[in-house]
């Protein structure tokens, strides 16, 4: 059965009670990866709608409610990449295979807590200046900026875990039509938010280079933790980014 590679995108990325009949095919998961820029602008419409939702809200409450949204969207499926991430970064002590091994660990430790709370701070702040400045846009740049990140990494980084479903999404991936498909989102941003959405862009790009590199030196390649933290990072760069700007 052929499955539109959207819904499969949705599907994966998103707590949304999306359910299709049984296991895609590899073909249609690596097709899928060409869905997630606009499953990143379908988040942001709905948080720009809930926004415009919360106008005259108390400020606090308002970013709170906004979060939470942003939270409960995803199911904190890329917050739980970072968290593993952050564990494994600092237990792996450099090393390849222990790094890796402590990403499969479910057990959270100390730097993982504190890392979550740290970027959930950011992110609550950073929302809160946005909404005083008016400046909700980046509710729509932030989480397509954060998924196109997901399409760029899987076409330009090996994954570094055989077999499973990261494996699928790298060996089946339309290459030539991601890289199309990724330019796009990068117009797209400048064509929504002028001058602010290709500085979130280029902010967004310096900020892949540097946490790709890391992957590299550690890694050799990326995994789906990895992959999630990447989002994460990116996402709370380009918020802070816009509400310093």
């Amino acid at each position: 059965m052929n499955r539109l590679p959207f819904w499969i995108a949705l599907q994966f990325l998103s707590s949304l009670p999306i359910r299709l009949p049984g296991m895609p095919e590899p073909r249609e998961m690596g097709r899928s990866l060409l869905c997630y820029p606009l499953v990143g602008l379908l988040f942001g419409s709905v948080l720009y709608a809930l926004d415009w939702a919360l106008a005259g809200a108390p400020l606090l409450l308002h970013g709170a409610l906004l979060l939470t949204a942003w939270v409960l969207l995803s199911g904190g499926l890329h917050l739980d990449g970072l968290a593993d991430s952050a564990d494994a970064w600092l237990g792996g002590f450099g090393d390849r295979e222990r790094t890796l091994l402590i990403m499969k660990d479910p057990r959270s430790g100390p730097i993982a807590v504190v890392t979550l709370v740290l970027v959930l701070l950011l992110k609550f702040c950073a929302l809160l200046a946005l909404i005083e400045q008016q400046q909700t846009v980046a509710l729509l740049l932030a989480p397509l900026i954060g998924r196109s990140a997901l399409l760029g990494l899987f076409l330009t980084t090996p994954y570094v875990r055989a077999g499973g479903l990261g494996q699928a999404l790298a060996d089946h991936l339309p290459r030539r039509v991601g890289w199309y498909v990724l330019l796009a989102s990068a117009l797209f941003c400048g064509a929504l938010a002028g001058f602010k959405g290709a500085g979130a862009v280029l902010l967004a790009a310096l900020g892949f280079c540097w946490l790709r590199q890391l992957m590299m030196r550690r890694l050799g390649g990326t995994t789906g933790d990895t992959a999630g933290a990447l989002l994460e990072l990116l996402e709370v760069l380009v918020l802070v980014g816009l509400a310093l700007a």
